[in-house]
């Protein structure tokens, strides 16, 4: 299947880097190549992109759109959360830019082999690095009732996680679950029938959860951001483009922290913490896509694009 992904608010991200032309940027989250493509189109011959990216074809969907730009992009297969040793395994100790588009991509939701679906039968798999040996079937069938209800509930913001989470269990009694059908059996089961229809698919929440847990998706933003910010030369900047709430939340409450680190009670009259701003919040409200982007590309509905800009002090 051929690697396609419409990028989420493509001139807004690019346009709030503001590519200097010499420049040093990081993708993160590299996919199809689209951020990273318009971000190579700023850059004179001196300047450098690095794409960074766990799964496999997204590397090679992106190394092939990106080849014109030849030895200006460097492709690295890895998580994000490694950005700064692999950064400087080349030489690099600072950027004027980072982007990350987090969540599945296009490519990953419709091919079914990947097993993120929930419009299909297929094997439960869910992994965006597919070098990793544990899978969703593993989650599904090895964690116990309560490990369950809690990534449900935390992960998928689900008000039925519980009920979800017993069923779960009570399934896999009698035989293993292996498929995504098999699994959004069993949720629709402990989901009151009225409520079925509400909110989307009954299975997106709890697929969600699971997708999560399995990629460690909030652990890895929420232990990477600070080590992003540093890698900032002065000015530069990091757009992260999140799709749900918890995602947003940890962003947010980074990029404030980073802000304002400062720690002293609220009535002291002076700062005595001795934690200095990293920088400035640019977006006090996310920027969310137009009507027209919205018309075009229905799965940029939740997504939300946050800036920070590296001030040093």
């Amino acid at each position: 299947m051929e690697f396609k992904h419409q990028s989420v608010l493509l001139e807004e991200t690019v346009g709030n880097l503001r590519v200097k032309p010499d420049g040093i940027y990081v993708d993160g989250t590299l996919g199809g190549g689209g951020h990273s493509y318009a971000i190579c189109q700023q850059l004179s011959a001196k300047g450098s992109l690095i794409g960074i990216d766990q799964d496999e074809a997204a590397i090679n969907a992106a190394g092939n759109r990106l080849q014109e730009f030849k030895e200006q992009v460097t492709i690295i297969r890895s998580n994000y959360c490694n950005m700064k040793r692999e950064l400087q395994k080349i030489g690099i100790t600072s950027v004027d830019g980072i982007v990350l588009d987090l969540g599945v991509s296009s490519y990953q939701l419709d091919n079914s082999e990947r097993g993120f679906t929930y419009r299909e039968d297929v094997p439960l798999d869910m992994r965006m690095d597919q070098r990793n040996p544990r899978t969703a079937k593993n989650i599904v069938n090895e964690y116990s009732e309560n490990e369950l209800y809690r990534i449900i509930r935390d992960y998928g913001e689900d008000k039925f996680a519980k009920n979800i989470a017993k069923h779960i269990c009570m399934a896999r009694q009698e035989k293993e679950i292996e498929t995504t059908g098999e699994l959004i059996e069993i949720i629709k089961r402990a989901i009151p029938m009225k409520m079925r229809a509400v909110g989307g698919h009954p299975a997106k929440k709890t697929f969600q959860a699971i997708r999560i847990e399995l990629n460690q998706e909030l652990d890895v933003l929420r232990n990477s951001l600070d080590d992003m910010i540093e890698l900032l030369n002065d000015q530069g900047r990091i757009c992260i483009i999140t799709f749900h709430s918890l995602e947003d939340r940890i962003v947010k409450t980074i990029f404030k922290r980073n802000e304002n680190p400062c720690t002293c009670p609220p009535g002291f009259p002076v700062c005595v913490c001795g934690n200095q701003s990293k920088g400035k919040v640019i977006t006090r409200k996310p920027i969310l896509p137009s009507e027209e982007e919205l018309e075009m590309n229905k799965r940029s509905k939740s997504a939300k694009l946050r800036v920070f800009e590296r001030v040093k002090q």
